[in-house]
C-alpha cells in the first residue's frame, strides 16, 4: 500500500495526511490516484463521523507535482487524466455529508488551495502562508481553484490572488475568509482535532448534512435546494438521536418559561 496519503482511525474520526514531505507534499499521479481512493473509501464508511486533514512536515501541500510531470515524459492528455482522478476525490469529499477540518500548518500553493478547500473548516497556523503559482510557470488553475477559491474568497478576490504573483500571509487569509482560524503552529493540530471531536461528541450526522446541503446547494435552483432541505430536515427528525436532542431541548425551554 502506498504511504504518500497515510489514512488512519481514531474510533469515528478519520485522519487523512499527506505524506511526502520532502516533495513539500505535492501530488504526483500515484498520489492523486490514493487521493481519490481514500476518498471513497472514507466518505462511503458510515462509521466515519468526521475526517482531519492534514499533512507530514513544514509545508501543508505544494499543489501538483509539477516536476514529476515534466521528468516522466507525460503529456498534456496524462496531465488532464490525472486532474480528472484527483477532481474526483476533491467533489468526492465536498460534496459528501462528512465534515471535514484541515489542519494547515505551513505553506499552500498551487493546487494545494483546491485540495485545502475540500475541507469545511481550515484551522491555519499563524506561519502558514498561500500563494497561486500557476501563471509563473505558464499553467491554469486545477483541483478545484478556479471554483472553491472564489467561493471562499469572492471573485474579486479570487482573481487578485490568481492574476498577480502574492502571497497571503496567515492573517491576511483569515481576514479574507480563506480559513476559518489562526493559531500558533504548535496549536494546529489539537485545535483541528477539537473541532473534529466537537463534531463527534454532538450530532455530527446533523454537521454533515449541514455541510452537504451547503455545497451541493451552490450547483443547483433554489427549488431543488429547498426540496433537499425539506427531505433532509425530515429524515433527521425521524432518527432517536434528533428525538433525544429535540426532547431536551423541549423540556428545557418549558423549564426556562415557567421561571
Amino acid at each position: 500500500m502506498s504511504d504518500s496519503i497515510l489514512l488512519t482511525r481514531d474510533g469515528a474520526l478519520a485522519r487523512v495526511t499527506f505524506n511526502r514531505p520532502a516533495y513539500l507534499n505535492a501530488m504526483d499521479f500515484e498520489m492523486g490516484t490514493r487521493w481519490r481512493d481514500i476518498a471513497h473509501e472514507v466518505t462511503s464508511d458510515a462509521s466515519v463521523g468526521a475526517v482531519i486533514l492534514d499533512a507530514a512536515g513544514p509545508a501543508f501541500c505544494a499543489g501538483g507535482d509539477v516536476v514529476a510531470m515534466a521528468t516522466s515524459g507525460a503529456g498534456g492528455e496524462a496531465v488532464t487524466a490525472t486532474a480528472h482522478v484527483i477532481h474526483d476525490g476533491i467533489r468526492t469529499w465536498a460534496l459528501s455529508d462528512k465534515p471535514i477540518v484541515a489542519a494547515v500548518q505551513g505553506a499552500v500553493a498551487g493546487g494545494g488551495i483546491g485540495l485545502m478547500l475540500s475541507a469545511d473548516y481550515i484551522v491555519a497556523s499563524d506561519a502558514a502562508k498561500f500563494v497561486s503559482k500557476y501563471a509563473n510557470i505558464g499553467l491554469t488553475p486545477d483541483l478545484g481553484v478556479s471554483t472553491l477559491l472564489p467561493a471562499a474568497i469572492g471573485q474579486r478576490r479570487a482573481l487578485q490572488l490568481l492574476l498577480q504573483d502574492r502571497t497571503l500571509n496567515a492573517a491576511e487569509a483569515l481576514d479574507w475568509g480563506l480559513v476559518a482560524e489562526v493559531v500558533p503552529v504548535a496549536d494546529v493540530a489539537g485545535r483541528a482535532e477539537q473541532v473534529a471531536r466537537f463534531w463527534l461528541e454532538n450530532a455530527t450526522a446533523a454537521f454533515g448534512q449541514a455541510k452537504r446541503l451547503v455545497r451541493v446547494g451552490a450547483h443547483r435552483t433554489f427549488e431543488d435546494n429547498l426540496a433537499d432541505e425539506a427531505a433532509t430536515i425530515g429524515a433527521r427528525f425521524d432518527t432517536e438521536e434528533s428525538r433525544l436532542r429535540v426532547a431536551a431541548f423541549a423540556a428545557a425551554s418549558r423549564k426556562q418559561s415557567a421561571r
